[in-house]
């Protein structure tokens, strides 16, 4: 996606000229974004045009790169000094008298962590998102450390770093940076992107890539080795700063952040599960956490966010901005689970067959730390009814990173006293609402090509008998091997699959169970007396629904919740005899 209906406009400074594009009214909050090597601007057209709708948007090409002139000569025309005074110029020019908030990719991230941490732009920086590119400065303290109190650990973590910037070597060689760029590698670039990153091959990179990626070799050789030899002894933030890391970053360590917290007290610090050029794979996302930082920090009164809830769910910083769907989301499990991932800010999709508990079920998400939920009608046995909502929802919100398939129905009774109407009704809610919802949106996550995670809501009697549940339980012991077979075939992926098992969870399943071979007022009573039952046993959802945010950070794959859920499955594993024993008692009716 190219930038589309964008305002350019030329800005003089030290002798070039850079092209700046604009988005967005220009009333709103001012978004700045600056890219890194060797891209230009344009590696920020899916997320500007995501963030266009809510704010003012500039981007504009580093000098030598894109539409933006180069310097003569090149060398010593890339200073981190020089780049601060096209920065200051350019925001003089798009938001005068006003704070702008900026956002970093690579050498656009290194670059501006000096933006942040200068006195001269003091007061004119709201807010910093900072993305693959650390600051020189802080960069240089990290080894210097290292060095000078070595340990196995610190030695490990200088050795993998050095490892990692095998690039920046290369770029430090005369004349055979360019003669590739504009040779060979220049050409291959794209394709290169597309193999190893999954960077979808849609126009970019720009044209000018190799004039951009030789001339952009001077950042490297203008600022690397002199900075990290003399890092500033203050080069402590002066804006809020928020952190995201990619985890499959091929070129920085994590570690390369691990005394962030000296440069910048409150930092706030999330995770990607993705590789380096996330502008181009994760748009969605990071235009969900760029929005939600610039505004949570538009307003701010003695350092407090004025502007709604601000996540502070414990896994926020893995879950925050993601996209995560959950079917049944109205009501017990589903809606715990939906509120649990809201609390972690990421951003719900609430699915439910009933259009007023998915709605409520939203509107509180949004409430509790969601940076936006929505509402949606599908029932998960309707095959052509879960197309439909898969294309909807990659179509309205993007891809899905965590699917949640929750939607179930309750039935007792013995095998004999079970007719074909009911194992059909029960099959297709627990088992094939299940496969639809792995199908449409494990096919999507697998597509783009950047990992997900899938998880679904078993049983502990998938793998606990019962004579009493043998519809209910084939369903759920059918969940749980889809979900083991899946999670074999989509490893290769990078996408998780977790099967969760409770097992007595007080939620309203129970009074809306069916019990087979009685009449309705049986079939009433027994209705109570469950919900009675579950009711004193007080295990709560939202238990669950801790355990299934906490299996998928860990991407693990059979998760019993309950004591009696673990229980049943050591038996199972252990003594199978006794859980046979176990399931010819006759139940509490």
């Amino acid at each position: 996606m190219s930038l589309v209906g964008a305002r350019e406009r030329r800005v003089r400074t030290g002798g070039i000229e850079l092209c700046v594009a604009e988005l967005g009214d220009e009333r709103q909050p001012t978004v700045v974004l600056v890219h890194g090597y060797p891209d230009s601007k344009e590696v920020w057209s899916e997320v500007a045009v995501r963030l266009a709708d809510r704010f003012h948007v500039v981007l504009y090409d580093v000098r030598g790169h894109g539409r933006s002139t180069a310097p003569r000569p090149l060398r010593g025309g890339f200073t981190l000094e020089k780049l601060t005074d096209d920065f200051l110029a350019v925001i003089d020019a798009v938001s005068p008298g006003e704070p702008v908030h900026l956002v970093g990719h690579d050498w656009g991230s290194v670059q501006s962590w000096e933006f942040a941490t200068v006195a001269r732009t003091e007061g004119r920086i709201a807010s910093f998102t900072s993305m693959s590119g650390p600051s020189l400065d802080h960069f240089g303290h990290w080894i210097k450390t290292r060095v000078r109190r070595p340990t196995p650990r610190r030695i490990g973590q200088l050795l993998g770093q050095g490892a990692k910037s095998w690039y920046v070597y290369m770029l430090h060689t005369p004349v055979l940076p360019e003669l590739a760029w504009r040779g060979p590698l220049g050409k291959r670039w794209p394709g290169i992107l597309q193999r190893l990153e999954k960077v979808p091959a849609d126009g970019y990179p720009t044209a000018s890539l190799p004039s951009d990626a030789a001339h952009g070799a001077w950042l490297y050789r203008d600022n690397v080795r002199s900075r990290l030899g003399r890092p500033r002894e203050d080069a402590y933030a002066h804006a809020p700063v928020q952190l995201i890391t990619p985890l499959g970053d091929a070129f920085l360590s994590e570690r390369l952040y691990d005394e962030l917290e000296k440069w910048a007290p409150n930092a706030v610090r999330r995770t990607l599960p993705a590789k380096h050029w996330i502008p181009r794979t994760r748009p969605d996302q990071l235009a969900a956490w760029i929005a939600e930082f610039v505004t949570a920090n538009e307003g701010r009164e003695n350092g407090v966010p004025a502007n709604g809830p601000v996540a502070t769910g414990r896994y926020a910083e893995r879950f925050g901005g993601q996209l995560v769907l959950v079917t049944g989301a109205g009501s017990g499990i589903g809606r715990a689970t939906a509120f649990a991932f809201a609390e972690a800010g990421a951003r719900v999709v609430a699915v439910d067959r009933d259009a007023e508990a998915a709605a409520r079920t939203a509107e509180m998400s949004r409430l509790i730390g969601a940076p936006d939920a929505w509402a949606e009608t599908a029932d998960v046995s309707d095959e052509q009814a879960m197309e439909k909502l898969a294309g909807r929802v990659a179509a309205e919100y993007g891809v899905v990173d965590v699917l949640v398939n929750n939607a179930g129905i309750g039935l007792s009774g013995s095998f004999l006293d079970t007719t074909a109407e009911d194992w059909r009704k029960v099959l297709d809610v627990n088992l094939w609402g299940v496969i639809h919802g792995c199908r449409l949106f494990g096919k999507q996550m697998a597509e783009r090509g950047q990992g997900g995670h899938i998880v679904n809501i078993a049983s502990a009697a998938a793998y606990m008998p019962s004579k009493a549940l043998p519809a209910y339980s084939t369903s759920k012991a059918a969940v749980l091997m889809l979900s083991e077979c899946l999670r074999a075939e989509l490893a290769g992926r990078d996408i998780g699959v977790s099967a969760i098992c409770p097992g007595i969870v007080n939620t309203n399943i129970t009074s809306t169970a069916r019990f087979a071979g009685v009449d309705a007022a049986e079939e009433q009573r027994r209705q109570k007396r469950s919900a009675r039952l579950y009711g004193l046993r007080n295990y709560p959802p939202e238990k669950v629904a801790e355990a299934i945010l906490r299996a998928v950070v860990r991407d693990e794959a059979v998760v019993p919740v309950t004591p009696e859920a673990r229980g049943a499955r050591l038996l199972h594993r252990f003594a199978p005899g006794a859980l046979r024993a176990i399931a010819r008692a006759e139940p509490p009716l």
